[in-house]
């Protein structure tokens, strides 16, 4: 689920497509970029290790900006900016 607060201006939406498999988290984070304007900052939490490929690859294609990766304890928390 898409937390409903954030945004250009709010602090980065969070994209939480924990325990989904791929595609799922991407397919989550495209539903959320769709409606953002550009600047918006969307974070993805995904357990799935193909996201760590997936997502910024998706940005690439899209044209947005791979913000920041990271992993704590099986959780990738990955940050992209629409553009």
């Amino acid at each position: 689920m898409t937390a409903p607060a954030g945004g250009a201006h709010g602090g980065p939406v969070v994209v939480d497509a924990r325990g989904l498999r791929c595609p799922a988290p991407v397919i989550r984070l495209a539903r959320a970029a769709r409606d953002s304007p550009a600047g918006t900052e969307l974070t993805v939490l995904a357990t799935d290790p193909a996201a760590v490929h997936d997502v910024p690859a998706w940005a690439r294609m899209r044209g947005h900006e791979l913000v920041s990766s990271a992993e704590d304890d099986g959780v990738h928390t990955i940050t992209v900016r629409t553009r």
